[in-house]
């Protein structure tokens, strides 16, 4: 008999981030993460993939060969996974795709792709509250009681500890921020660029779970595209405000770059001010703009002619620490099977790039120190009916294993930028980068050790 896939409701009363702890440690488990928020419709938990795909050379035809195999499914139309990909693209998967220089230091040794086939899913729909087990037919009673016994215990567990063993360490200080804007400024006035995103990183040495880490953090960020994925070197950890790409079994696209930023005030009158602000501001308007227009050259490369549209330009989307600009572009697959080469035509995101995007990638990786592992990379799912949903990587941190195997030590990695153009004021785009990791940092640095606990 041939292998089927099958899904059916089972009685889950916890989250699905609650749930996850049962999990969390296992290599390849995956939660991708609405943090309740209003904008999602689902999360979802995979794990235990059928095989996995880590080298990033020709990554986007190894993953659709790797969709093309993957069993056929039986079940409810609606669920946005049937069986196919899950996992994250690091930024550097766009060298698979460009010819780049190599100049920025390479030091967190983490394959550049880490995909997963996975068989089995749990979904959890955010209206209803239903929850739907994805499986091999043959597997779907023995993985129901799995599940049963993890809400159990997830309802009784202590909950773990994370805190760090120093102090954050930026690889760029105000002054050398202030030399690399200025070396972005001469690159903009000789027209090589419109637009550069320049980022900083930020390390520290950390001890306990990184899942802890992750559920502190989701608490203060309550970010639509969130995701934490447990690696067997390392962990991702990404609290994303950004859609990247979503597809729908039609062919329907959409991505809704952000470019434009405001902190927000704890005064609601200020608040609003930042935010009307922002939405008048000509500087973020016009990066907006040009982030748009790079989409939608992106965009039609793979969509119907005349199909590419823009039904939002500059609204508002406003989120614990920041207000965000966002426009959403659209277009229609010219046939329904290609995503994964739209993803490829698309990588990198140009919000998280700058414009033209080849140009702006090779200015990056000339003034920026370390090379961006994960940060602007893209988490997210590619099902075989054609639905598919990834984000922009930005507000993510990359954990690494002091020792292979002790999940418990050892260097946490987290990043902020932002686009730079010809009217860009360097002391406020330095202050910008900060902004953007207020309600992450901060959290991090505050959690207590173990023995400092009430």
């Amino acid at each position: 008999m041939s292998l089927k896939l099958v899904a059916v409701k089972i009685p889950i009363k916890l989250t699905l981030a609650q749930l996850f702890s049962y999990c969390a440690s296992e290599p390849w488990a995956l939660l991708l993460d609405s943090c309740n928020n209003a904008q999602a419709q689902w999360d979802m938990i995979f794990r235990q993939p059928v095989t996995t795909v880590t080298n990033s050379q020709a990554w986007p035809q190894q993953l659709a060969q790797a969709l093309a195999q993957v069993p056929a499914y039986t079940g409810p139309d609606f669920l946005p996974f049937q069986g196919g990909l899950a996992g994250a693209w690091s930024y550097d998967c766009g060298r698979a795709l460009e010819q780049l220089p190599s100049l920025a230091t390479a030091d967190i040794e983490l394959p550049d792709l880490n995909v997963g086939v996975y068989h089995q899913a749990l979904m959890q729909q955010r209206s209803s509250g239903d929850t739907y087990l994805l499986a091999p037919a043959a597997q779907v009673q023995q993985l129901t009681d799995f599940w049963l016994t993890a809400q159990q215990h997830c309802q009784q567990q202590t909950p773990a500890s994370f805190w760090l063993a120093g102090d954050w360490q930026a690889n760029m200080d105000a002054t050398s921020y202030a030399t690399k804007f200025a070396q972005v400024q001469a690159y903009l006035r000789a027209g090589d660029c419109y637009q550069v995103n320049l980022a900083q990183r930020f390390s520290a040495s950390f001890q306990g779970s990184t899942w802890a880490a992750y559920q502190a953090l989701r608490s203060h960020n309550n970010a639509p595209y969130s995701a934490y994925m447990q690696l067997p070197e390392g962990a991702l950890l990404s609290l994303s405000p950004e859609r990247f790409l979503a597809i729908s079994p039609a062919g329907d696209v959409e991505t809704k770059p952000i470019k434009g930023t405001r902190p927000r005030h704890p005064d609601p009158a200020q608040d609003q001010l930042l935010a009307d602000q922002l939405q008048q501001a000509s500087k973020d308007r016009a990066e907006n703009v040009m982030i748009v227009d790079l989409l939608r050259n992106d965009l039609s490369r793979c969509c119907l002619p005349g199909s590419v549209k823009v039904p939002r330009l500059f609204a508002i989307e406003s989120y614990p620490a920041v207000h965000h600009l966002v426009s959403t572009v659209v277009g229609k697959l010219a046939q329904a099977n290609q995503g994964l080469q739209l993803l490829g035509q698309c990588f990198p995101g140009g919000s998280i790039t700058g414009a033209p995007k080849i140009r702006a990638m090779e200015v990056i990786e000339e003034l920026e120190p370390h090379r961006r592992s994960y940060y602007c990379g893209s988490f997210g799912y590619f099902s075989q009916h054609g639905q598919a949903d990834t984000s922009i990587a930005i507000r993510t941190l990359v954990a690494t294993h002091t020792q292979p195997g002790n999940s418990h030590s050892g260097t946490i990695h987290c990043w902020a930028g932002g686009g730079l153009v010809a009217d860009s004021e360097c002391a406020s785009e330095y202050q910008e980068t900060f902004d953007k990791v207020a309600r992450i940092l901060p959290v991090l640095s505050a959690l207590p050790k173990p023995e400092a606990q009430t």
